[in-house]
């Protein structure tokens, strides 16, 4: 089997994000996250009334891969996306949590103003907080 591209991960994050709760902010984002396995794993924001609580796309999905498949994962690529056309990076929260599993050369891509960017994570958050593992 082939690795995906980043193509096709923005279009899995796109189908995530269709399933967002988002009836506060109407913002949709869904991310899809390839693991170093070839695992793919999405997420989507959900939204709270207590607005503190919301938990984001990129989030969500971190979280769904630990428990899915173990606090070993490790990210090798990230898509994110949003069906309002709005650019929409990481948030300083979910770039923390992407640090802790995401390898630092992993592509991660999402909407800016004038279309699809595509970074290296390490450009992204170049100053996580991260312990070291080995």
């Amino acid at each position: 089997m082939t690795e995906p591209t980043l193509e096709q991960l923005h279009a899995i994050a796109t189908t995530a994000a269709q399933h967002a709760y988002a009836p506060y902010s109407h913002f949709r984002v869904g991310a899809a996250l390839l693991l170093t396995t070839g695992e793919i794993v999405t997420g989507t924001n959900v939204e709270n009334g207590s607005y503190g609580l919301a938990l984001c796309a990129e989030h969500s999905a971190v979280v769904r891969a630990v428990a899915e498949y173990g606090p070993q994962i490790r990210i090798a690529a990230v898509a994110i996306t949003n069906l309002n056309q709005a650019a929409s990076p990481p948030c300083g929260a979910c770039r923390q949590v992407l640090a802790e599993f995401t390898e630092p050369d992993a592509p991660i891509m999402f909407p800016m103003e004038g279309g699809q960017q595509t970074v290296p994570f390490r450009e992204v958050f170049p100053f996580s907080f991260r312990l070291d593992r080995e």
